[in-house]
This record gives structure tokens, sequence and C-alpha cells, in this order.
């Protein structure tokens, strides 16, 4: 494979990866980090990174924006909601040797 069939094919995967988190917008970040280490925020933290390695100027808000789809306050409003005291156990523990 070539790699601009490569990139393609990355490009479209991630396209899709945030597709699905836009239809699953009970998954809570939280639930990301707990289960995989990643979450939202990430995505759209390495967004920006990668942008920054290729010399473009993409702030932190931009970047969310991108990943959530919509300004991240307002997404924080409508969907994100309080983690409960299981699930920030869990994060707590996950996280302990990071």
């Amino acid at each position: 494979m070539d790699d601009r069939t490569r990139t393609e094919l990355e490009a479209a995967t991630f396209r899709r990866l945030l597709q699905h988190l836009d239809k699953r917008k009970d998954v809570q970040n939280i639930d990301l980090m707990n289960l995989s280490g990643f979450c939202r925020n990430c995505l759209s933290r390495w967004y920006g990174e990668a942008a920054a390695e290729q010399g473009i100027t993409l702030d932190k808000e931009a970047a969310r924006e991108i990943v959530y789809g919509m300004p991240y306050a307002e997404w924080k409003a409508k969907y994100q909601t309080e983690a409960s005291d299981t699930q920030k156990t869990a994060f707590a523990r996950s996280h302990s040797d990071t």
C-alpha cells in the first residue's frame, strides 16, 4: 500500500471514529478513559499536536470543536454528566501509576 492510500484510509477511519463517538454521546469521557486510556479530549489534544507538527496553529478549543462536533462548552452542558463514585474510583485505580 502506498503512503497516500494509507493516509486516506487513516483519515477515513478517524472520521468514522468521530461519527461513532458523535452517535454515542451517552458514553462519557471518564468511561472511555477507564476502558481505553483515552477520551475525546485526548483525541482533540492529539489533533492539535498533529497540526502543530505541520506548522498549523490550532488552539485547544478549535481542536475540541473538531472532535466534539460543536463547541466543547456546549457539548459539556448538553451531554456531560457527573461522574459516579464508581467511575471516579475506577479512574483513580487505572491512573495511579501514570
